[in-house]
């Protein structure tokens, strides 16, 4: 495979951002583009960045100002709103009556924003959240009006009425039934409450958008300018493009390094799968198993370590925690995730009989190196900041600033003003439509607040469970999917860590590992129809049916389905405990996993294929059903324990291989 251009700007569809194509129908819309939209967007992106860099580093370039808090929130409200209303049009269509409105609602937000950032101070000083001027307060309702319609732009309609009817519920609260009810308010408090408290869309959600995501995201999206993803992909094809199956395991490999470092899930998958698709079909691969390969791989990527969205550093400021202390916990269900995706291609090639890549395909590995060292350089950097120094906040910002110096070194990496433009303005539409959800989301936290129903609602599900927690975490996986299927990684986990991850740990569950499972469950939607936005934008690069791919996609991200339960009830797979306990809890998990991936695909690595027709599908069934009691965390089975649950798992194996062998020998 020759090394990919390095210079080359990844292909990113309308939205592909954070969250990926905004769902609700909003892909089918093209984003406004043009020299001067780019222009005003790269220039508002700029000014944001400024703005960011300033308050992080606390370097007060203001003579005599120092901006608090929420006047910054409210500026980045103002520069990114205005960025989703000229980038995402009213309507689908061109009209001219569309592009007035839009620019005079971009107008809109920068102004208003801009005022409530000119009176941060008055209006704490003031407590106008509580009791505002007249002005203040006609400005708040056009400032929500704006939210909800930015909201509508991005997510599309479903969402923007969640938003809207949540922003409205502490009107009706004391009308609700018993375990909703909360506290009503009059309209006329509650919106300025919205926007001028904070405890709602500019609180927590914009407050971790500010502090955390803008560096991360920039840092992602410089990444993959500056030829990112084309050497990480370069790099898997050297390191497992020999192996059968070696396309699909370039993929895995190539998507999770980048997704780790970007956190996207669809740019990864645009950028890594516009090689590594092509590469699974050429090599055998059914173009739905290449799109579902890719699709699961980047979405694993996000998950894992050191970045993991962002959501790591979010993580560690709702739990009170060390960054470092959540990278340690998630390494190993993000090693359990990539485990079973790496045996699944491997049985599937080999049942197959689909052979590697040719070594003359795959890139030399100096060559490699020598045009990409300066990642692996600015990795280093970058995991000694979040880790060593924690300095989790300013370290995407030094990395960001050192790669594209570095970068800029060399003529085959370095970026015209033109592309540093486009860099820009791609950046500015993933945090403009980051921002706006986040300040959509902020409207359900800020309900919760108002109506002093966050506390109440915990104690609600947790009776409802009764003292079923298995019951609970049903209750919460479903929820975590259902809201993943609107929102961004990081605005559903905020989202969520507000509602529902209280409850997780008033049930007992240890705080990180609950937090960790409403994570994993909000990303499950990327790979499950009817969204699986993951498996639809690889399907476009794989040209398959995007239902097909989802479903494929699907089988062979099982394993996600089932990951989140076994480390919730098994600690010891967060890093909990004793290594005493961690390592034999770890290695069954492993073992578990093992033979669900190879049950799924009806290949046992050493042993062979599993047999055929109904008696091969027993087989699969034997095997999968022996992984998953040998994996099964004890506390749901506390009569047998580890070890009966391990000689049971054990039985199973040996019937399923043993009929396998009966069937193989009967065969002429």
């Amino acid at each position: 495979m020759a090394p990919h251009n390095s210079n080359q700007a990844p292909v990113i569809k309308a939205g592909a951002v954070g969250r990926g194509e905004p769902p609700g129908g909003m892909d089918a819309r093209a984003l406004r583009r043009g020299p001067v939209v780019s222009n005003l967007v790269a220039a508002l992106t700029l000014v944001a960045i400024f703005f960011a860099v300033n308050q992080i580093f606390n370097f007060r370039l203001f003579v005599d100002v120092t901006i608090l808090q929420n006047a910054y929130l409210y500026t980045l409200g103002a520069i990114f709103l205005s960025i989703v209303f000229l980038v995402y049009p009213l309507t689908a269509g061109s009209h001219r009556w569309s592009n007035v409105t839009d620019f005079a609602a971009a107008g809109a937000a920068l102004l208003i924003c801009g005022y409530f950032a000119l009176t941060g101070k008055q209006s704490l000083n003031e407590g106008w959240e509580y009791a505002q001027p007249m002005l203040p307060k006609m400005l708040s309702f056009a400032l929500w009006a704006l939210i909800i319609e930015a909201m509508r732009r991005v997510t599309g309609m479903l969402m923007a009425v969640i938003a809207l009817a949540f922003s409205l519920y502490p009107v009706f609260a004391g009308s609700m039934p018993g375990p909703i009810a909360g506290f009503s308010q009059p309209i006329g408090d509650i919106i300025p409450f919205h926007i001028l408290s904070s405890e709602s869309s500019f609180g927590i959600p914009m407050e971790a958008f500010g502090t955390l995501v803008l560096g991360f995201v920039l840092f992602g999206a410089a990444l993959q300018f500056t030829g990112g993803g084309a050497f990480f992909n370069d790099l898997a094809f050297r390191m497992v493009g020999k192996y059968r199956g070696g396309a699909a395991k370039v993929a895995t490999v190539g998507s999770g390094l980048m997704g780790s470092m970007s956190g996207s899930v669809i740019s990864n998958i645009m950028t890594t799968g516009a090689v590594s698709i092509p590469a699974m079909k050429r090599t055998g691969f059914s173009a739905n198993y290449a799109a579902g390969v890719e699709a699961c791989a980047s979405t694993g990527g996000v998950m894992m370590p050191p970045i993991m969205g962002a959501v790591a550093f979010v993580m560690a400021s709702f739990l009170g925690v060390g960054y470092a202390e959540i990278v340690l916990a998630a390494i190993i269900p993000s090693a359990l995730f990539y485990f079973g995706l790496i045996i699944q291609i491997d049985s599937y090639a080999a049942r197959r009989g689909l052979t590697g890549l040719n070594k003359s395909e795959l890139p030399v590995l100096l060559d490699t190196l020598r045009n990409g060292w300066h990642y692996i350089i600015v990795f280093a950097v970058l995991i000694w900041m979040l880790i060593g120094l924690e300095q989790e906040r300013i370290a995407p910002f030094i990395c960001t600033f050192l790669l594209l110096v570095v970068t800029q070194l060399f003529p085959s990496t370095r970026l015209s003003l033109s592309k540093i433009r486009d860099l820009l303005s791609y950046t500015g539409t993933a945090l403009a439509e980051m921002a706006a959800i986040l300040l959509g989301v902020g409207f359900i936290v800020g309900a919760f607040s108002a109506t002093g129903l966050s506390g109440t609602l915990a104690n609600d599900l947790v009776f409802l469970a009764g003292d079923g927690v298995l019951a609970l975490l049903i209750m919460g996986a479903l929820t975590s999917f259902i809201f993943g299927m609107g929102m961004t990684v990081t605005s559903c986990y905020i989202l969520l860590a507000v509602v529902l991850a209280p409850a997780l740990v008033q049930a007992g569950l240890h705080p990180i590992a609950a937090h960790l499972f409403i994570m994993y469950w909000g990303m499950v939607s990327y790979i499950t129809p009817p969204v699986a936005l993951g498996a639809f934008a690889a399907a476009t690069l794989a040209g398959t049916s995007p239902i097909r791919a989802g479903f494929t996609a699907m089988r062979l991200g099982s394993i996600i389905y089932v990951l989140p339960f076994l480390f919730v009830l098994e600690p010891a797979l967060i890093g909990v405990g004793e290594w005493s306990e961690v390592i034999p809890v770890m290695a069954l998990a492993f073992i578990g996993v093992w033979l669900i991936a190879s049950g799924t695909q009806g290949y046992l690595a050493v042993f062979g294929p599993l047999g055929h027709g109904k008696l091969g599908i027993a087989v699969q069934i034997c095997i999968i059903a022996g992984g998953v009691a040998i994996a099964i965390p004890a506390t749901l089975v506390p009569v047998f324990g580890h070890i009966g649950m391990t000689v049971l798992g054990l039985i199973l194996v040996a019937i399923g291989l043993g009929l396998c062998s009966v069937t193989m020998r009967r065969q002429p």
